[in-house]
């Protein structure tokens, strides 16, 4: 089977202008497992993302399709507030619409219900978000980025379980930065499966946000994405996940550790599914502080399931908090 590219449009909804959509798949693939949807920044084209060799790179390896998005608002006097990421007013639907097409098209029935990971800068973020709350059962992780306008606030509970990875930049307007932080805020209150992570000295630009994602897209899909044989037709169902088995880091003291042994604090941390992530996490906000050991000791506890209570004095580590606290 070939790799394709097909091009949608969808006609003006309530909430957007444009609406258009283009899909690629990797060759070789009977079964496509998600999608894996990018959306730009206010107003921007998408669609070529999905020439991107990093995204290529992670849809081959996992069997995804990518749907590049191209989404605007009509002229209105406050353009940096977008109407068409309020996904429950059309343009929502003007997605999933449009996969529904592709899934005809592609010859690809599959799609229909696949799973959905959502990628963004700025506005796509807050796209993103707003999906993820809207269709939680469709979206297997989420990426919220530096974004400012946001149209909810409390996530259900479903929603809650959804992973998530919020990004913002030191350096970025305080309006975005404190909205990011309340929405994260009250919803790991709650017990969102969900990250935040403070890129130092970062404007509203993609910085390491990218990387980090992918790292992030490539332990979700595994985790949650059940096995489905090319025979059995359908779409894969998306896998709860523990929030036990996960790590809870904490943004003041950069420290790590299993969730079922992490103190309360008065302010929010960030919850990561894995010791490989929340390595990742921390050598995005505070550098890379971690000896090779440690890393591999969260390997190790990864697999026998994340459950494990380590002594505090590793390899004199200890009770430096920019590095690993047990």
């Amino acid at each position: 089977l070939p790799a394709q590219t097909f091009d949608r449009s969808m006609p003006p909804g309530d909430n957007f202008n444009t609406a258009e959509f283009r899909l690629w798949h990797p060759e070789g693939v009977q079964v496509l497992r998600g999608i894996l949807v990018l959306v730009p920044g206010s107003n921007g084209d998408g669609r070529g993302e999905v020439e991107d060799p990093t995204w290529r790179e992670l849809a081959t390896k996992h069997d995804l399709a990518l749907l590049g998005v191209h989404m605007t608002d009509r002229r209105h006097p406050q353009m940096f507030i977008e109407y068409y990421v309020d996904v429950s007013k059309g343009s929502g639907t003007a997605l999933l619409e449009a996969v529904d097409r592709f899934a005809d098209e592609s010859e690809h029935p599959e799609l229909s219900g696949a799973p959905l990971l959502l990628w963004g800068m700025s506005a796509g973020g807050q796209f993103n978000y707003e999906f993820a709350l809207w269709k939680p059962e469709r979206v297997l992780a989420f990426i919220v980025n530096k974004g400012g306008i946001y149209y909810s606030a409390q996530a259900s509970e479903e929603a809650q379980q959804v992973p998530g990875f919020f990004f913002i930049g030191e350096e970025d307007l305080e309006f975005r930065n404190d909205i990011i932080q309340g929405i994260f805020a009250i919803n790991r209150r709650a017990g969102a499966l969900w990250a935040l992570a403070v890129e130092p000295g970062v404007s509203h630009e993609v910085a390491g946000s990218k990387d980090m994602a992918v790292q992030f897209f490539d332990e979700m899909i595994p985790m949650r994405l059940s096995s489905l044989s090319p025979d059995e037709g359908g779409s894969p169902t998306l896998r709860p996940l523990a929030r036990e088995s996960g790590y809870i880091a904490d943004p003041k003291s950069l420290a790590i550790q299993p969730a079922v042994d992490a103190p309360q604090t008065t302010y929010p941390t960030s919850w990561l599914a894995s010791g490989t992530l929340a390595q990742a996490w921390q050598g995005l906000v505070g550098g890379s502080m971690a000896s090779d050991r440690p890393l591999e000791t969260l390997r190790h506890l990864d697999r026998l399931g994340g459950h494990l209570s380590l002594p505090r004095q590793i390899d004199g580590i200890g009770e430096d908090p920019g590095r690993l606290l047990w």
